[in-house]
Formats: structure tokens, sequence, C-alpha cells
């Protein structure tokens, strides 16, 4: 046997019996199709020539329950100090609704909860003897969807926040 055919043995007998970990170094990850799976991973080692298809492992549930009571807190937190001194005003209000729906989806980002998507609605509006109820319907897993929601007002205006958080597989 020459030399240029053991190699390529040598080599053909590497491919086949070793796999790179995930961590390994010289190891390139690249994501596509093939007509069996829907979505793959290819690991391609750069060292040995190595490409290795792995499937993808699907993750049912949250590693970590979104903290609805750290939510909570921050829309008690957000609300009053944003709201307190102000007076309602029509276009005031329209603007403020989308200024704290950005700062209450910030600051619960920043909780840094992986694989839940956040909605945010914010409602500001005039006291002036009415009464007024939000309510909402949602369809979600009861065991990893949840919300807060909180309501401010003071002498002239009414706030109600709801942060609601369906987790996306």
């Amino acid at each position: 046997m020459s030399e240029v055919q053991k190699d390529k043995a040598a080599r053909k007998d590497k491919k086949t019996s070793r796999v790179p970990s995930e961590g390994s170094h010289g190891v390139k990850y690249t994501a596509g199709k093939n007509k069996d799976s829907l979505s793959n991973i290819s690991c391609l080692d750069e060292q040995d020539g190595l490409v290795v298809t792995l499937e993808n492992t699907y993750q049912l549930g949250p590693r970590k329950r979104f903290p609805a009571p750290a939510v909570l807190a921050i829309l008690k937190d957000v609300l009053p100090s944003y709201l307190e001194d102000e007076k309602y005003e029509v276009e005031w209000s329209r603007q403020m609704s989308k200024n704290l729906s950005e700062v209450i989806r910030a600051r619960v980002k920043d909780l840094m909860i992986r694989r839940y998507k956040i909605v945010v609605l914010v409602h500001i509006g005039q006291l002036a003897g009415q009464s007024m109820q939000i309510s909402s319907r949602c369809l979600w897993d009861q065991a990893t969807d949840t919300f807060a929601s909180w309501s401010f007002k003071n002498t002239s205006l009414y706030g109600v926040a709801s942060v609601y958080a369906v987790y996306f597989e």
C-alpha cells in the first residue's frame, strides 16, 4: 500500500471514530437543512476536516420560570416615578405610554430571562369622575406563561401597565 493510500485510510478512520465536543477549538458550526430534518447543525473541524451533523435538541419547558414578582417590583417603581407629578394631556399621554412601554420592556429584558417573548401594554387616561375597566384574554400555557400588572393614579390621571411573558419554544 502506498503512503498516499495509507494517509487516506488513516484520515477516513479518524473521521468515523472521533466526534469533536462543542467546546473544542477549531470547530465551526453552521446551520442548514437537509431532506431528513427541518433543521440541523453541521460541525466542521478545521484540523481534521471532520463534518458531523447534529440534530436539534428541543427544550420543552423553561429552565427558569419567569419572575413575575421581580417584574411587579419594576412596575411599582417605574409608574410612580414617571407619573406622580404629571397632569393629564392627550398628546403627552400618548407619547408617555410609548416611553413607559419602552422603559419597562428594557428593565424586564435586563433580568436576562431566556426564551420568553415580552409584551408590554401601558394605558394612561384622565380621571374625571368616570369608571374604566381594563381586561385581557390570552391563549397560553398556564404552566410556563405568566403576567404582571400594576395600576397607579394621582389627582388627574391613571396609568395601568401590564407585562405578559409567553414562553417561546
